[in-house]
């Protein structure tokens, strides 16, 4: 039978033909321009009939930094190989050879062959090194970042890549500057003294920095846009301050909606105004950063679902060039419709009962779709309770809650929140991971999870409070890992710190109260007394155990000098918070003469005092009860100065007991953002003249007051909110009362209540008294009856202060806070004339600065609004300077 080939078909197999012929010409082509193929001549080499060789031998040179042999397991030709010349393993090794970026030739010969044997060499030459690279254009600050992130060695193979991954990680970092139209230019230079090896120049231009000049909405009704644009957290128009323009439109919407009583429009069509025409930018810039800006556009979203639209999408936007510095943004948003909660139904709940569950819930019938609210009842409410806490912390790690709307009709949803309760779970294993120089006992002595207990996630988040109020720890880093193990019902916790400086110095000289002022002083908060004598523990002094030690020295001049030494053990005996310090103070004032002039002056005072303060249970384990034992000695020899009372001469005693009720809840000891701190303290003395039986109506006051009798209450309080994100308000209070035992000795003139100043006490700090700052105001100016000469401090005391906080950096190496305040207080001589709203006021703006080294130093410049009678130019505008929140 004869075939019968179609004409379609014939031509098909004469193109496949023709395909494989030329197929490895083609590839060929496709290679670079540096990668080459030469086996022997042109006419050694039939194009038609390409013919089969074995490999007898391979060899590479032009390679001086890689291994031969590495690069020919890189081609994939290996000897003994049988291939086609010409053929396709030639080009498939040249370009793999080529696609590893480190050449910029690739050449293969065959230097040597015959019928069935060929000797290939491959032939490379290498590109060249990276010897050193320089910025031009930046700053020397900017040049030591661009480092950082380039991540350049000495060493890298410039390669295409390597120059393209180089300018856009340059560009990225002046994007994120808001350098938009940076230009980025990287020049290479051969090395003359090194072979083979360039030098990279990276010139940069960044031009004019791009800002945001407006943004506008469209589409948007139910939110107003200066709403909106609150919600952007990066992505801020420019400041503008144009207090007079559309000034008529305000007040005639104002009245308008006066007339209307509309209360609502007047405060929207108020805040619209101020949003368009005062914008000032103090702490956040307008620059236009594309990352910040997408994820700011997520906060939109995330906006409307908490005021009920669940389907609000942003349909297009649009960022346009405005002039050569800024860009406009137009977003236009599809609302949708406004939801409502209908019904809430629970399924699988068997801990709990579906009201109690809707009670911590907090979402009613009919109240408006809040997606986000719904999550954070649902999961974790940093201001209280939510469903998952109560689960979590009787143990139920495994516990899941799922919302699911199960019917959407018009404008209402009903949910069924789907929960698994799961098994509850013990805490097998409890680690420390990053304490590198304080020990695991002191950690551990401070965790409230230990193995065997039930899960608890309050006391998981307690713990981390407690780790970061002994400021050993960086408190932005801490952090706990779980590992949960569901086949026996049991979890793994590894809280994670990192070490950070503890300990602080206190170096000062200047010129105060006329005279030259120095000051000596060390604090080292995390001592180790056990290994004083073990050897390679002084790496600078002997740490990890917790205790406190603290030295300081201090002059004034030639006349006075003091010196002060403590010691704390946090947990006394090891197995609970009790903190015993032990204390000795000395000082000595004269008046500069030699001890054996006749008209030498003395004052001498010797303190010691121990105290012991622990953690209490009840009412709850925030409440700290500390108790304190004192003993003063004043030694006064020709010394009247700065007393009212006495000639100068004598030894007066102070001996007291201390108890004082705290509670202590904030959650950060160096910028707090939320919590309270409260103290009630009482100081007394023996009341001596109650069970004396000596008349001391007429007794001389040297020996009235050889024993000071009084009692001393105070009471200091502090709040602190987060208004938003990191805005912090701190509300703070103090009052003071000096009391007496016997009307015949009247107050005693020893630990008067001195307000006015920045807090710091010095020289003349030699009756006990105590200083409170009061900003705007001369130190110790405010006095009860200043106008009479009276120089005596008050009896009570009471101060109020509100601050607006905003940290500039958490760096615990650095922590810088910003703050402005009003504050107001004063002193009285009796209770009688005691009035709290009576009161010198003041405001003003500050810093704070937390270098761990020195403490938390203070800037403040405050403005005293109210004069001081008799004392004209205590008040108006003052600086102080503050040491460890001496005005706080």
């Amino acid at each position: 039978m004869q075939e019968n080939t179609k004409p379609d078909t014939l031509i098909f197999r004469m193109k496949l033909k023709i395909l494989l012929l030329i197929a490895p010409l083609l590839i060929a082509l496709t290679l670079p321009a540096n990668a080459q193929i030469t086996i022997g001549s042109d006419e050694s080499i039939d194009y038609n009939n390409p013919k089969e060789y074995s490999i007898g031998g391979i060899t590479v040179t032009g390679v001086q930094y890689l291994d031969p042999n590495v690069l020919v397991m890189v081609s994939g030709l290996q000897v003994g190989q049988v291939i086609k010349i010409p053929g396709e393993q030639i080009t498939a090794a040249i370009e793999k050879l080529w696609k590893q970026g480190l050449f910029e030739n690739v050449k293969i010969v065959a230097p040597k062959f015959d019928d069935k044997v060929v000797f290939l060499e491959i032939q490379l030459t290498e590109r060249p090194r990276l010897s050193k690279f320089s910025f031009s254009g930046v700053k020397k600050s900017e040049a030591d970042d661009l480092r950082e992130q380039i991540k350049l060695v000495s060493g890298d193979v410039v390669t295409d890549n390597l120059i393209l991954r180089t300018e856009n990680s340059v560009k990225k970092y002046f994007h994120e500057k808001g350098y938009l139209n940076a230009d980025i230019d990287i020049a290479q230079t051969r090395d003359t003294t090194r072979v083979n090896n360039v030098i990279l120049k990276i010139n940069i231009r960044k031009n004019n920095k791009i800002r945001i000049g407006n943004i506008t909405f469209h589409g948007n009704k139910a939110l107003a846009s200066y709403k909106l644009k609150s919600t952007l957290a990066e992505t801020r128009e420019r400041s503008v301050f144009h207090p007079l323009r559309n000034l008529d439109e305000l007040i005639y919407n104002t009245a308008k909606n006066a007339v209307k009583m509309n209360m609502n429009g007047i405060s929207d069509y108020a805040e619209s105004w101020y949003a368009d025409n005062v914008r000032l930018r103090i702490f956040k810039s307008s620059k236009f950063i594309r990352s910040s800006y997408e994820e700011d556009k997520l906060s939109i979203i995330k906006e409307y679902n908490s005021k009920g639209y669940r389907d609000a999408y942003i349909e297009r936007d649009s960022v346009s060039k405005n002039d050569s510095r800024s860009v406009n943004i137009d977003l236009w948003v599809n609302e949708g419709h406004k939801y409502y909660y209908r019904n809430i139904s629970w399924v699988g709940n068997t801990k709990y009962t579906a009201d109690f569950l809707n009670n911590v819930l907090r979402i009613r019938k009919g109240d408006v779709y809040n997606q986000e609210l719904m999550e954070t009842n649902l999961s974790y409410n940093p201001n209280g309770y939510d469903v998952s806490s109560l689960y979590l912390d009787e143990g139920y790690l495994f516990f899941s809650a799922q919302p699911v709307e199960v019917r959407v009709e018009n404008d209402s949803i009903d949910l069924e929140i789907r929960i698994y309760e799961g098994k509850q779970a013990r805490i097998n294993k409890v680690s420390v991971m990053g304490n590198e120089r304080t020990n695991d006992h002191v950690i551990i002595r401070e965790l409230r999870t230990r193995p065997g207990q039930l899960f608890n996630r309050s006391e998981i988040i307690r713990t981390q409070r407690e780790l970061a109020q002994l400021r050993y720890f960086n408190p932005e880093k801490l952090g706990i890992d779980y590992t949960p193990n569901p086949q026996d019902g049991t979890v793994d916790l590894e809280y994670k710190v990192e070490e950070t400086s503890a300990d602080q110095v206190e170096l000062s000289g200047g010129w105060g109260y006329g005279r030259i002022v120095g000051t000596l002083g060390f604090s080292f908060n995390n001592f180790s007394a056990k290994r004083l004598f073990k050897k390679g523990a002084w790496r600078p002094i002997p740490s990890g155990d917790g205790q406190k030690l603290s030295l300081r020295f201090q002059t004034y001049g030639s006349g006075y000098i003091s010196a002060s030494a403590s010691f704390t053990e946090p947990w006394l005996g090891g197995k609970k918070a009790n903190a015993f310090t032990t204390s000795y103070y000395y000082s000595r004032y004269t008046n500069g003469l030699s001890s054996s002039d006749a008209s030498f002056a003395s004052f001498v005072i010797n303190g010691i005092g121990f105290s012991l303060g622990r953690r209490l249970e009840w009412p709850d384990d925030f409440f700290t009860l500390y108790q304190s034992i004192n003993l003063q000695r004043y030694s006064l020899k020709n010394y009247s100065s700065i007393f009212s009372f006495g000639n100068g001469n004598g030894v007066f005693n102070n001996l007291s007991y201390t108890i004082a009720l705290g509670r202590r809840s904030d959650d950060n000891p160096i910028f707090p953002r939320k919590g309270s701190d409260l103290n009630l303290s009482l100081e007394v003395t023996p009341p001596y003249s109650l069970f004396s039986g000596r008349n001391y109506k007429n007794m001389d006051e040297n020996t009235k007051y050889e024993w000071i009798e009084y009692h001393k209450w105070k009471f200091y309080a502090s709040w602190y909110n987060q208004i938003v994100g990191d805005l912090v308000l701190a509300t703070k209070t103090k009052f003071g009362f000096l009391g007496m035992f016997n009307s015949d000795i009247g107050i005693t003139p020893f630990e008067r209540f001195y307000m006015g100043g920045d807090g710091l006490s010095g020289y003349n700090n030699l009756d006990g008294r105590e200083i409170i700052a009061l900003r705007g105001y001369t130190n110790e100016s405010i006095l009860p009856d200043y106008f009479s000469d009276n120089t005596v401090g008050g009896t009570i005391f009471s101060k109020y202060t509100l601050e607006l906080r905003f940290p500039l950096s958490l760096n615990p190496n650095a922590t810088i806070y910003a703050l402005g305040f009003m504050e107001g207080g004063n002193t009285w001589s009796k209770f009688s004339k005691f009035n709290p709203f009576n009161v010198y006021k003041s405001a003003g703006v500050g810093m704070r600065i937390y270098l761990p080294m020195f403490g938390i130093l203070g800037l403040d410049y405050g403005y005293g609004l109210d004069q001081v009678p008799g004392n004209p130019t205590a008040n108006g505008g003052q600086f102080h300077f503050s040491i460890n929140q001496s005005i706080d």
